[in-house]
């Protein structure tokens, strides 16, 4: 029998071919630990197994994407653009193998090579580039999209150092940066050739017909990566393109003529910094320029980019010597993921009007019927007002373009309200002066002024948001408001996560459930089947004892498996009710203290979850 080192002696560069089977796989593995890592069996560590393993996988893709990108091209549908800040996307290795359906293939194969799969897929960083769940929703549309066959691009920011590392000392939590990015990302592709300029300051003047221009800004670069999203077994390939940014490559001459050439190149990470961290707050609003910055950065990018892309399409675009934009809503949609990336509103107003040379009527129709926009949360602190002074001296030309937008809704609710000012006041964009004097954008009635849908995440959420949140806004647009519960693709919550649970539902209902849930309404049949129920049980205790053991061997904590589990893991959050939760802890404990004959279910409670930095009550109820 082979040992891991004998097997570990099989890999060579020798016959290198194709990636299709067992044989195959082999071959790349060693190919790119050769040739794209450049290692050997000698020298090559764990993490280089991965990466071979990475790249291994990636030669899948590689083709069915380029096919999708060329087949959205020659029939240039409708494309899906999902603007979102965070994209809570995880780890890939696994998904993409799952997505691919080569799981066992590449799992016999490592056998074969006496590596371990399991122990390689948890060498991968995590891409933790989101909060919560406003960014893994983000993740699981773009997972569902593409399992749809619905051709759509994520885009978002490539932060450096994504969802800060919480360490626990003395009790409380310390934060340590992400440097997910440390060791490479085998996943992404770096497209310089599509680098964008992004604009910020200067000031807004008029040209002699009275139309505005945007001068004296400052200039920095958005390189795109590109990451492939793989749909579920159909071959379809979407794009999640992440923006970076770059400072400008030349300097101002006087830099050298003042010999300061040195502190010139240092300068370039004030530029930089627009991408180099994720803010970590969940459901808290934080005023900062760099916050402002790297929004703003993210749309003006992508808007540039979807602009070129429309151009660029087999509509007829090409040929003409100005473009027709009134067929851009019927190629374009915008899904706004919160209010994050509403400053495109008035940037894309601004590129219609200003660099397209459209009229104000036509861009306005353009965008309310490109833009559509998804409400996360009712919590007041989380709700974007941006200081006017900020934007004044950031985004003076967007400033200028929200308060026209304000003045002609402002128009439009005193015909159909006359002499209700209050009213006015309540739907305003531009909030009056608050304790400190500062005028503010409400970025949240931005968004429904411009935008064709508005929806919340779930039933109760909608219905509160149109009996209070926005009970103005849903009077005056009743239309406009819709739902759409929140959901998860079952491939990486149940199929990949609980493979176990998995097997028992196919061998009843089939694999259908697997791209539709609602298929899940045929276990109900099940219901009453001793066999089927104890084969549940069964798989749920194998997962509890799983829990158990892990928590044995990394915590030398030891529980008691056949207790019941009560779960906890979420942002630590005063809403989030963690509080209640332990309160309700402590009475069960008091009673069984009163009566210690009380008859109960065993229970373990388990709690998990990240406090924001910032967040000085929640750190408190950790």
């Amino acid at each position: 029998m082979l040992t891991d080192h004998d097997r570990r002696k099989q890999i060579s560069v020798r016959g290198i071919a194709q990636v299709e089977n067992v044989s195959n796989i082999k071959k790349s593995f060693n190919r790119h630990l050769h040739f794209s890592i450049i290692k050997d069996r000698n020298v090559a560590t764990p993490r280089d197994y991965y990466f071979a393993l990475a790249n291994t996988v990636r030669d899948h893709l590689v083709s069915r994407w380029i096919r999708t990108q060329q087949h959205y091209y020659e029939k240039d549908p409708k494309r899906v653009y999902y603007l979102s800040l965070e994209f809570y996307m995880g780890r890939t290795l696994s998904n993409t193998m799952m997505n691919l359906g080569i799981q066992a293939t590449v799992d016999e194969a490592l056998y074969q090579l006496g590596l371990d799969i399991e122990e390689l897929q948890e060498i991968e960083e995590d891409a933790g580039l989101g909060n919560g769940g406003l960014g893994r929703l983000a993740a699981c549309f773009l997972d569902s999209m593409a399992t749809l066959g619905i051709p759509a691009y994520g885009y978002g920011l490539r932060y450096e150092y994504g969802i800060f590392k919480q360490l626990i000392r003395d009790g409380w939590q310390v934060e340590e940066p992400d440097d997910w990015l440390r060791f490479g990302n085998p996943w992404e592709k770096a497209r310089p050739e599509y680098m964008l300029p992004v604009n910020f300051f200067g000031r807004v003047e008029k040209d002699d017909e009275g139309k505005s221009k945007w001068v004296d800004t400052q200039v920095v670069f958005a390189m795109p990566y590109d990451t492939p999203v793989p749909g579920y077994r159909n071959n379809v390939v979407n794009t999640l393109r992440l923006w970076s940014a770059k400072a400008e490559n030349h300097f101002h001459l006087k830099f050298f003529n003042d010999g300061d050439y040195v502190q010139a190149v240092m300068d370039r990470n004030t530029s930089e910094n627009i991408t180099r961290v994720l803010y970590p707050n969940d459901n808290m609003f934080v005023g900062k320029e760099l916050r402002l910055k790297q929004q703003y950065f993210l749309v003006a990018a992508s808007l540039q980019d979807i602009i070129r892309r429309f151009k660029s399409s087999k509509y007829g675009c090409r040929d003409l010597v100005r473009v027709d934009f009134s067929t851009f809503p019927d190629k374009v949609a915008i899904q706004l993921n919160d209010t994050h990336p509403s400053i495109g509103i008035p940037e894309l107003m601004r590129l219609l009007i200003d660099v397209e040379d459209l009229s104000w009527e036509d861009a306005w129709k353009i965008c309310v019927d490109t833009y559509a926009y998804t409400n996360h949360t009712l919590l007041p602190e989380a709700l974007e007002r941006w200081p006017v002074s900020l934007m004044q001296t950031l985004l003076p030309r967007h400033l200028e373009i929200i308060y026209q937008i304000n003045h002609q809704f402002m128009e439009t609710v005193s015909k159909r309200f006359p002499g209700d000012f209050d009213r006015m006041r309540r739907m305003s964009i531009v909030e009056e002066a608050d304790n400190h004097g500062e005028k503010r954008i409400n970025m949240a009635h931005l968004c429904i002024v411009a935008s064709h849908a508005i929806n919340g995440v779930a039933a109760l959420h909608s219905e509160l948001l149109k009996s209070h949140t926005f009970h103005d806004f849903y009077e005056f647009y009743p239309e406009k408001f819709q739902n759409k519960t929140n959901g998860i693709t079952p491939r990486r919550w149940l199929l990949l996560s609980n493979p176990s649970l998995a097997d028992i539902i196919c061998e009843k209902i089939g694999e259908d459930w697997t791209t539709n849930l609602d298929e899940l309404q045929k276990l109900k049949e099940f219901a009453d089947s001793a066999p089927f129920l104890e084969s549940i049980r069964r798989v749920k205790q194998e997962n509890k004892l799983r829990v158990a053991q892990y928590l044995e061997e990394e915590y030398n904590v030891t529980i008691n498996p056949s207790s019941l589990f009560d779960i906890h893991v979420k942002r630590i959050h005063e809403y989030k009710r963690q509080l209640l939760n332990i309160l309700f802890v402590i009475a069960l404990y008091n009673r069984i203290k009163e009566n210690p004959d009380l008859k109960m279910v065993p229970r373990t409670y388990l709690y998990g979850g990240k406090a924001a930095p910032g967040y000085h009550m929640a750190k408190h109820l950790e």
